[in-house]
């Protein structure tokens, strides 16, 4: 197995894996700082998109994978986002991946929102799973959090294995292949 590097992140990208896709680091947009995305030396940052799913406990639910109430959850579609203390927010990433059978992905949130105490936690990108990404951004704070829609959020990391898998996510058939928005559990 090898971690892979901008260089072939570059080459992959060209036939598809991720679009939109930045072949380089951006820190700036209109002369304003922003927190970085795109290609970096063993992975690729990736943005957050406009469309949040804040949860909310108004409705007293109890969280259950099995029986998830979407009424737990506020829809916001902002440029910024404000999550409550304790509590967490879904979202999803700008980018659409298309991973390769040889590949798996490991998603590390940046130390910038982790410095402020906001958690993103990303589960593995599989062998051939394709979609928006469902991000879930923790505040582990007794205060609001604010996340940014258009930024950076977390770095995705491939790692190639020297064999092909037997079975891949689309051979599963997977329950989240193909996810478009913000994708909620599944059973």
């Amino acid at each position: 197995m090898t971690i892979k590097s901008d260089k072939w992140i570059r080459r992959m990208a060209a036939q598809g894996m991720i679009e939109p896709f930045e072949p380089g680091q951006v820190k700036e947009v209109n002369g304003k700082r922003i927190v970085s995305y795109g290609t970096s030396s063993y992975g690729y940052d990736i943005r957050c998109s406009n469309e949040f799913k804040v949860f909310t406990n108004i409705n007293a639910t109890i969280v259950d994978p099995k029986r998830f109430d979407e009424k737990s959850f506020v829809d916001i579609c902002a440029d910024e986002c404000i999550i409550p203390p304790n509590s967490f927010a879904l979202a999803r990433t700008i980018e659409f991946f298309r991973i390769p059978r040889s590949v798996l992905t490991i998603c590390l949130g940046k130390s910038t929102y982790a410095r402020c105490g906001i958690i993103v936690n990303v589960t593995p990108l599989e062998p051939e799973w394709e979609g928006h990404v469902t991000l879930e951004f923790s505040n582990t704070t007794p205060l609001p959090a604010r996340i940014y829609a258009n930024e950076g959020v977390a770095q995705v990391i491939f790692i190639e294995s020297d064999e092909v898998c037997e079975t891949s996510y689309r051979d599963r058939g997977g329950k989240y292949q193909g996810q478009k928005g913000v994708t909620l559990p599944r059973i």
